[in-house]
């Protein structure tokens, strides 16, 4: 799955969009040098039970983990995600 990333300034975004069908995203805010704040998360239907969200969080923890930086996902699916996933919690902000 090709995740692609963008950010700008204070923003940045994670997202797929297969063979220029809907976007799913997931957004989140800078909070100083070494944390990001996950703030949403959107799969549209057609993405929906193919991992594609939990990719999209997979791929930032990923990215936090090489940077040295943490997450606090206040998104509700993402803060999920991170339940699941305690091998991420390396990357948790506490």
């Amino acid at each position: 799955m090709d995740i692609q990333h963008e950010i700008d300034g204070s923003k940045g975004r994670y997202f797929y969009s297969a063979d220029g069908g809907p976007v799913a995203e997931m957004t989140y805010s800078v909070a100083g040098e070494r944390m990001i704040i996950i703030d949403h998360t959107e799969v549209p239907d057609a993405y929906r039970g193919q991992g594609v969200g939990k990719a999209l969080v997979a791929r930032a923890v990923e990215d936090m983990r090489h940077a040295g930086k943490t997450i606090t996902p206040l998104c509700p699916f993402a803060a999920a995600q991170f339940r699941r996933h305690p091998e991420w919690h390396d990357v948790l902000s506490r």
